[in-house]
């Protein structure tokens, strides 16, 4: 396995620069259907070869998208954070995580977050960060409420998941909430 660098490190996650050889796991990860389950499309199926296209694509989208591994304590690879929709001019951006299965309630998305927020407020300079979530996705709910998201918008019974139609719940914070 190559070096990876250490983009910022926490207590128990540090985020990663993300590795053509995480593909493989990520992909594993993306058609376990209780990982996907509340994520944008859990319907979607996905090929390894489709992934490789994704990460190919990341160097095209460097202005608008940032994309890291979630480390555990040992280095291995526990998830994925990306930041999305990134507007220099405005200042804001969107974030999305997951983890894979065999990694959820260890805290490891909270810290993940937080290394993210710290990483968007203090070396992009932003103002804002938002993101989006399910209803039903009560953990991603209590990662952001943890690291400071109100929410600020509903659109009701407007996603489809397994469980149905559920609402789909906008978060968002500002750089002067996240300093205090």
């Amino acid at each position: 396995m190559p070096m990876r660098p250490i983009v910022l490190k926490g207590e128990k996650v540090s985020l990663g620069v993300l590795l053509k050889e995480d593909m493989e796991k990520i992909w594993m990860w993306n058609n376990d259907r209780e990982v996907v389950r509340t994520l944008a499309d859990p319907s979607d199926v996905s090929t390894l070869e489709e992934w490789h296209r994704w990460y190919e694509n990341l160097s095209l989208k460097k202005s608008s998208k940032r994309a890291f591994a979630i480390l555990n304590e040992g280095n291995n690879l526990v998830g994925t954070v990306i930041v999305s929709r990134i507007d220099l001019r405005n200042g804001t951006a969107e974030i999305g995580y997951f983890l894979g299965r065999e990694h959820w309630g260890k805290g490891y998305a909270t810290e993940a977050v937080r290394l993210t927020l710290e990483y968007c407020f203090r070396y992009l300079n932003l103002r804002k960060v938002y993101a989006k979530t399910y209803e039903n996705n009560t953990a991603s709910i209590r990662v952001l409420e943890k690291n400071g998201f109100k929410l600020v918008g509903r659109l009701r019974k407007h996603a489809h998941t397994p469980d149905g139609y559920v609402d789909v719940l906008f978060y968002d914070l500002l750089r002067e909430e996240w300093e205090k």
